[in-house]
């Protein structure tokens, strides 16, 4: 038997009629019938309808569905009911959840999904609607922010298009959160697909209605937005439907320039030369449209010439880019931009559509950009613009170092054709430090780019040393005198002197403790003098050297003094500014005529901020 007939005849024969044939019956296949979905149209009339399952929606509350046999509509014996939680419910943050069926039904034949609610209060319903089946949803339809009262009221969600639903498992679904953090309850009865016969004037838009030109280029592709649809129900209301693209006919004038797909994606495949993109649903047709204006093959951003030893790439195919969290975040609600990004002869670009603003985020980890000198990139506007445009940049450091912006004048000459940024970071106002840089923002700030593409997104230093540290990035070297051999003052490497503390003499110098890599260490900040008081007299006078180790970038004076009762005290002076960790071990000698025997305190004096530790007296 061929194989391929086998196949075939498995899509619509019964495994009974299918072992008949396998056993040698002759049968004439013509009078074998496909397979056909159940045309039952009931959801929930007093029970759940055949084969309806119920799964409730991630982080919803789980018990929010129960049958209630009290609250019915018109005396029925059971009415479905929900249960919105309070806010802030451990067991879950709103009521939500699908009801669908294991295999699909056909629903071609009715043209509204309906239903009976009440509430017990005034309350919206954030979403109810039908086609989510858990899977694809092709053919999603709902409702948003449906307003119910206390009393029984029939309700009505369109079908878009029946002839779409033959095979859809998604009867309905619900989504619903507290108002005003209260919970509340709501009750749905007479639940099913009918034709209430008085569905019309259906109104269908893409890109909201408006008949948009882009110019664009080979291998540019576009999605298209802005779906919705209206429709006259049988209480007069005009209801505003939600609808996914699976319902449009989409159509190209010339496939030739442009193509697009069944979910509304267009794709640029030709040109010079233009195609139009309309939609239709169910022979109405849909307003708005999309003129494509092919400029043909596609001018990739110039090639920057940067050593990749000074670059930090965010977006190139030239450097190796850093982890990115995303191009776009889509932040709700108030963004508009979409992405549309595509990749020509393995360039990738990104192409940032119905431009308001949006952001990149690099934030894990964030950048240290600290020896980079300038913020570098290349947009390109590829429609023509039709007066001077204006955009913003925005740098964000993540840690206190602000949000730096700054603003580039695109005039109408500069459109369709790539346009360098090149910013050095001094010139970006309200950046103060870029030591953990974790976003740059684009803002359409002339309102008149609807799109525009981006390249080379980079940080790169263009030759200039990169700015001394203003404290120390990495903890002092880790002594390796035996402790046997240490009187210690401060270390976390030996045990040292208890008691010690840094007395209160009236002098300016900050006194902290900070970690540095997870070792601790001394700060003396703004110091003009800070004494050491030792936890008690130490006879250090078998010891040879009194060892420190210190860090400033700033101090043009330090000297650190050694005392005795009396006071008897005498300074040695330190070598600052440092290049990083200084280690020193002074000559016990250097400090006469303080009597070694009897040693109570330390010393500092100069000015600066002064890093300390690792400060004890050893012997050879």
């Amino acid at each position: 038997m061929n194989t391929n007939i086998l196949i075939r005849f498995l899509n619509y024969i019964p495994i009974g009629m299918l072992a008949l044939l396998l056993m040698g019956c002759e049968r004439d296949l013509e009078d074998l019938s496909p397979v056909t979905n159940s045309t039952n149209p009931l959801v929930f009339i007093d029970d759940f309808s055949a084969g309806l399952n119920y799964a409730a929606f991630g982080g919803s509350i789980p018990t929010a569905f129960d049958v209630d046999n009290k609250v019915t509509y018109n005396n029925s014996s059971a009415s479905m009911r929900f249960d919105v939680p309070n806010a802030n419910d451990p067991n879950g943050l709103y009521a939500g959840g699908v009801f669908f069926t294991e295999s699909g039904r056909d629903l071609s034949g009715f043209t509204a999904l309906t239903f009976w609610a009440k509430a017990s209060q005034s309350a919206i319903l954030n979403v109810v609607g039908f086609g989510n089946d858990l899977g694809a949803s092709k053919y999603q339809t709902s409702i948003s922010d449906l307003a119910i009262s206390t009393a029984w009221q029939k309700y009505y969600i369109p079908v878009p298009d029946p002839s779409r639903l033959t095979n859809e498992r998604g009867m309905f679904f619900y989504s619903v959160a507290p108002i005003e953090g209260k919970g509340f309850s709501f009750w749905i009865d007479e639940l099913k697909f009918e034709n209430p016969g008085t569905i019309a004037h259906p109104q269908f838009t893409i890109l909201n209605g408006e008949d948009q030109t882009e110019t664009a280029f080979i291998g540019v592709e576009k999605a298209i937005g802005g779906l919705t649809s209206i429709f006259n129900l049988p209480n007069g209301i005009n209801q505003a439907v939600n609808i996914t693209p699976a319902y449009f006919e989409f159509t190209s004038s010339d496939t030739t320039i442009a193509k697009v797909d069944a979910t509304g994606r267009v794709m640029v495949t030709g040109g010079p030369g233009n195609a139009e993109i309309t939609a239709s649903v169910r022979d109405v047709i849909a307003e708005g449209s999309l003129m494509v204006q092919s400029e043909g093959a596609f001018e990739n951003a110039p090639v920057p010439t940067l050593d990749p030893s000074n670059v930090i790439s965010i977006f190139s195919d030239i450097y190796p880019n850093v982890p990115v969290e995303y191009y776009n975040g889509y932040w709700a609600p108030y963004q508009t931009t979409l992405s549309a990004d595509f990749e020509v002869g393995g360039d990738h670009i990104l192409h940032y559509t119905d431009f308001n603003f949006v952001g990149i985020e690099f934030s894990a980890p964030t950048i240290d950009a600290t020896s980079m000198t300038h913020l570098y990139m290349d947009i390109f506007i590829p429609n023509q613009l039709s007066a001077n445009a204006k955009m913003k940049f925005e740098i964000v450091d993540d840690a206190g170092g602000g949000t730096g912006a700054f603003f580039k004048d695109i005039p109408v000459s500069m459109s369709q054709q790539w346009v360098r940024i090149d910013m050095p970071f001094e010139d970006i106002a309200g950046l103060n430090s870029r030591a953990a840089l974790m976003q740059i923002i684009f803002v359409n700030e002339s309102g008149n780019i609807s799109n525009f593409y981006a390249d080379n997104i980079l940080f790169y230093n263009d030759g200039t040393p990169p700015p001394p540290l203003e404290e120390p990035e990495t903890q002092a070297p880790t002594p390796t005198h035996p402790a046997a051999n240490v009187i210690a003052i401060y270390s976390d490497s030996y045990e040292v002197l208890p008691g010690t503390d840094y007395p209160d003499w009236g002098q300016l110098t900050v006194v902290s403790e900070v970690q540095i890599q997870g070792n601790n260490t001394l700060k003396f900040a703004g110091l003009n003098y800070q004494g050491i008081q030792l936890g008690s007299s130490q006879n250090v006078s078998a010891m040879n050297f009194l060892h420190l180790d210190f860090w400033t970038a700033n101090s043009t004076l330090l000297k650190v003094w050694l005392i005795s009762p009396g006071p008897v005290e005498k300074e040695f002076s330190l070598t600052v500014p440092t290049t990083g960790w200084a280690s020193i071990d002074i000559p016990m000698s250097a400090f006469a005529p303080v009597n070694l025997s009897d040693v109570i305190q330390l010393k500092f004096d100069g000015n600066g901020d002064i890093w300390l530790d690792n400060i004890y007296f050893r012997k050879n």
